[in-house]
């Protein structure tokens, strides 16, 4: 389609040059006039699926934004944009494309020292760039910043950068699926791990939202109460996370004493200072309860398909949603009664009092701070037309309670409350937690949710914090994902479909794995889809025979022609441009990671090893080896080079795989110093540097154990349906036996961390033990403790624990 598109815009702005230098020199609101016209409408259209993502237009053409802003809110162009540009068939389409087997091309590139040309021809490096890139890499691992390592509880420091990061508060009442999991929790934490790698001063909070209607609504599914219904999912939620290695400083919860003082304050001081208003509401009460009915405590028939099963809330047939007094046939479903019609006194939050402070603000932190553009149009569709007061309390038990007179018999409603959430989990996690959340000349404040939570987030709760006027901490940063459909529909737990959090590590795929998979589609400018094809696809290439083909071989050639040890490196011409190309790409990583594009900037480290893996099959260093000194010589440089490369990726994965990253560090035996990112490649493994034993970082998944997965998480199978096993291979002599089947999920990573050592140490006893020419006994002995520490380390890191087998020739 772009084909079509292209040509077609260039046609219409070469035939009409004129209303496009009146926009762009900001004479016209439209292309040729004030006001729109057909010419607008057919470039809006052409244009949609370019700007959707608005950070992909320069800044300078901020007439041009405007424009295709104010045009993309436009009733006409909003019905367009949802029934025409983004139908449901291309999503399909995509997701049947997803599953497809890549395509072969027929004709091979002649092979060169320069990378692959995949998506089109690489720009040219200049000298400068060369000569800056070999500066860089003479000054070594000296010229890194020395990690930085903050004080336990983390607090703000003077003269650094400090972040604040959260993740919208899972809902307590359920497990999440894979497409919560990488909507809020992942994202954040591998942002909140690349800042730590830059020595950013950084505090990511979380926690689980434990108030409102669903959790009353489960306790009674489940015939617990409330607080045990907290407790049980929260453990689950707890237990989901630290398997996916999320890597919060806090994961909190909001039934709380912080929850209940916080929340109370903000509404005594919204209350002072007028920007509450009581109203009456019609509601539905069961006199047999005794008490107001909230929405999902009601079910009856709806009144637009008459489905006799609609919750007071939402229709689950026809998906509209419904004011529970609509309902035909009302029933209270907690005793099955016939509810009346009642009215009630609540508190509204008095949203259009504050609309002139949201804008200001809402002003100056998009000038300022990085929002996806979905976080823009979503806050802007909310404002456009007039904010309305917003319901504030609501007729439950189970709630933070209102401290006013009169409404003592209310808590909270959710949306209010929840927020707060993030408030109290940090003054649960630490005293001085105003030093983060009232503090915004010094804190930058990033919050990460999916896209149906960021009225939330940008109007609500920005409003109730700029009433109460205590100083608090803004959102600077919002970032907002669209969502993760499971194959060709949506996750279900009731009907058995989609992998959810706590059956990921049943599956026998390592959480290194998902999280790679889960990051490389994260729905950033549109709506993804889980295809259990694509992940065989990207683990055994992308994985398997990309990146970790290229970090093994890189290890194994230091091992078996240098003896574990780098060797001297005498860079020519080609070494120089590949350090460029690696800086280039490095530096490209940063830029991405620091505006959030977190999928997009996994690209870059799959870029960096296919340059390697080429630079390896270029110059051939298993056949200079045997030449003469000066391919010696090369040999060498070209292992050095690849071994600094692959130390390098080894930081660069580190806030997308951590387990992964950790097994890189001790197998290269990467010093703890060089574990940061700079913005320069530099040579973190000198010559002379030994590296310890090197093994396979990943298997590959065959298609009969991924059929499987795919038949046990498809609906309509029980959900402790065995996983067919893979088939068994027979090895050839030329190849290590493979892998068990069964990938075992890493321990923590500070054991994994002692078992590298250990196994180090081990490993340089025997050898000392064999040159010392010891007795046979002893050397035996000590091999055997070596053997059981390496199966115990494979076994952390969900590996083989099989012994390899001895080197030698074997008889054919």
């Amino acid at each position: 389609m772009c084909w079509v598109l292209v040509p077609w815009g260039a046609a219409l702005a070469a035939a009409s040059p004129m209303p496009a230098l009146g926009l762009s020199q900001g004479l016209t609101a439209a292309l040729a006039q004030d006001t729109p016209s057909v010419a607008d409408v057919v470039v809006w259209g052409t244009l949609f699926p370019i700007l959707q993502d608005e950070n992909s237009l320069p800044s300078e053409l901020q007439a041009l934004r405007t424009w295709f802003q104010s045009m993309t809110l436009l009733e006409a162009c909003r019905d367009a944009a949802d029934s025409v540009l983004m139908p449901k068939a291309l999503l399909e389409f995509k997701s049947y494309l997803q599953k497809q087997p890549p395509p072969c091309l027929a004709m091979q590139r002649a092979t060169s020292n320069e990378p692959e040309e995949e998506e089109g021809s690489e720009r040219a490096l200049t000298e400068e760039e060369i000569a800056a890139a070999a500066d860089a890499w003479a000054r070594g691992a000296a010229a890194l910043p020395k990690p930085w390592q903050p004080q336990k509880p983390v607090l703000p420091v003077e003269g650094m950068r400090n972040v604040l990061i959260t993740s919208a508060l899972p809902y307590v009442n359920n497990v999440p699926h894979l497409g919560n999991i990488i909507g809020c929790v992942l994202s954040a934490d591998t942002f909140a791990r690349y800042c730590r790698l830059r020595n950013w001063n950084t505090l990511y909070v979380c926690g689980t939202d434990e108030y409102g209607t669903a959790t009353e609504t489960k306790a009674v599914e489940e015939g617990l109460t409330p607080q045990e219904i907290c407790n049980k999912y929260h453990t689950i939620h707890a237990d989901i996370y630290r398997w996916f290695d999320i890597s919060f400083d806090c994961f909190g919860r909001t039934t709380t004493p912080s929850q209940t003082t916080i929340a109370q304050d903000i509404f005594q001081r919204l209350l002072a200072r007028g920007f509450l208003l009581q109203d009456t509401v019609e509601q539905l009460r069961c006199e047999g309860c005794q008490r107001f009915l909230a929405d999902r405590f009601v079910e009856g028939t709806c009144p637009f398909c008459s489905y006799e099963e609609a919750r007071g809330d939402q229709c689950d047939k026809c998906g509209k949603l419904i004011n529970a007094v609509e309902l035909k046939n009302p029933q209270c479903k907690l005793c099955r009664g016939v509810p009346t019609v009642k009215p009630t006194q609540h508190l509204f939050l008095d949203l259009p009092k504050l609309e002139e402070r949201l804008e200001a603000w809402l002003e100056q932190s998009w000038a300022t701070g990085d929002w996806t553009a979905n976080a823009r149009y979503i806050t802007r569709s909310w404002i456009r037309d007039g904010l309305k007061p917003r319901c504030i309390t609501r007729d439950l038990k189970w709630g933070t309670p209102v401290p006013l007179d009169g409404f003592r018999d209310k808590v909270f409603y959710v949306w209010f409350d929840a927020p707060i959430g993030y408030l109290s989990i940090t003054a649960n996690y630490t005293d001085q937690w105003e030093r983060w959340w009232k503090n915004p000349q010094q804190v930058e404040l990033y919050n990460f949710m999916a896209k149906d939570n960021v009225p939330f987030h940008s109007v609500i709760f920005p409003c109730s914090l700029l009433g109460a006027d205590d100083n608090y901490t803004l959102v600077n940063h919002l970032i907002a994902t669209e969502y993760l459909n499971y194959e060709d529909g949506k996750f279900s737990k009731s009907r058995g479909v989609g992998v959810f959090g706590d059956m990921a590590k049943d599956t026998g795929i390592p959480a290194d794995i998902w999280r790679f998979y889960l990051l490389y589609l994260r729905p950033e400018g549109q709506d993804s889809a889980f295809s259990w094809s694509d992940l065989m696809l990207k683990n055994n290439s992308e994985l398997l025979n990309n990146l970790g083909n290229f970090i093994n071989r890189a290890g194994m050639f230091v091992c078996k022609f240098f003896g574990g040890t780098v060797p001297n490196m005498v860079l020519t011409p080609d070494d120089k441009r590949l350090l460029a190309r690696v800086t280039l790409e490095l530096r490209q990583y940063h830029q991405l990671l620091e505006k959030v594009r977190i999928r997009e900037a996994l690209r870059c480290i799959l870029s960096i090893s296919r340059h390697g893996n080429q630079y390896i099959q270029v110059n051939e260093p298993w056949k200079r080896i045997k030449g003469d000194e000066k391919d010696r010589q090369h040999a060498g440089t070209v292992t050095g080079v690849a071994v600094n490369m692959a130390s390098l990726l080894a930081v660069m994965l580190q806030p997308y795989m951590p387990s992964v990253s950790l097994a890189i560090q001790g197998q290269l035996c990467i010093p703890p110093d060089s574990f940061v990112l700079s913005h320069d490649f530099t040579c973190t493994l000198p010559p002379g540097h030994r590296v310890g034993t090197v093994s396979p970082l990943f298997q590959k998944l065959e298609n009969d154990r991924v059929e499987a997965l795919r038949r046990r998480f498809g609906g309509g199978q029980p959900e402790d349906l065995a996983v067919e096993p893979q088939a068994k291979q027979t090895p050839s002599a030329s190849q290590p036996p493979p892998a068990p089947e069964t990938l075992m999920a890493p321990i923590d990573s500070q054991r994994l961390q002692e078992l590298t050592q250990e196994v180090a140490r081990q490993g340089n006893h025997v050898r000392q033990l064999k040159a010392n020419k010891a007795e046979k006994a002893q050397i035996d002995m000590e091999v055997a403790k070596l053997l059981e520490l390496k199966k115990q380390l494979a076994l952390a890191e969900g590996k083989s624990p099989e012994v390899s087998v001895p080197k030698g020739k074997q008889k054919k």
